[in-house]
């Protein structure tokens, strides 16, 4: 415990900015989902969406998402556990899960698109591209703020 209480400073920042590239890629990828729905099946422009958000995904979102949950904990490790007994902590865990759910969608949808079988709207994508946002803006606000 000492250990992590010793590196807590170092063990925040770097899930802060794990946290900030996993953002980027989910705010990202279902735009390009959007754009990608509007595009051919088969053409040039598919494929290269195609390689787009696989590498968007697999290069990017996935690691920094590890990253992010790897560093959470050592930070539940390195803290109080009163944390846990707070209402707000308990919020970020379920809009945390959310997030994990979008997540898992997004990597369905991707391999829908590898497919061709794409199934979804353009509007439905950008609707979808607003949901991290949402919650990445509880998820702050519970952290800082802690209003219960």
């Amino acid at each position: 415990m000492s250990f992590l209480s010793d590196w807590y400073p170092w063990i925040k920042a770097l899930h802060i900015l794990s946290v900030i590239a996993w953002m980027a890629g989910m705010l990202y990828l279902p735009r390009l989902y959007a754009y990608h729905a509007a595009a051919e099946p088969g053409s040039v422009q598919s494929e290269t969406f195609k390689v787009m958000e696989r590498r968007l995904l697999r290069g990017i979102i996935n690691p920094a998402m590890i990253a992010a949950v790897v560093f959470g904990v050592l930070l539940i490790e390195a803290s109080p556990f009163a944390v846990l007994e707070t209402g707000w902590f308990w919020v970020k865990v379920a809009a945390l899960v959310a997030m994990f759910w979008i997540h898992g969608n997004l990597s369905r949808w991707r391999r829908d698109f590898e497919r061709d079988a794409n199934r979804h709207s353009q509007r439905f994508y950008k609707i979808m591209n607003e949901v991290p946002a949402v919650l990445i803006v509880l998820i702050v606000i519970m952290v800082v703020v802690k209003p219960f």
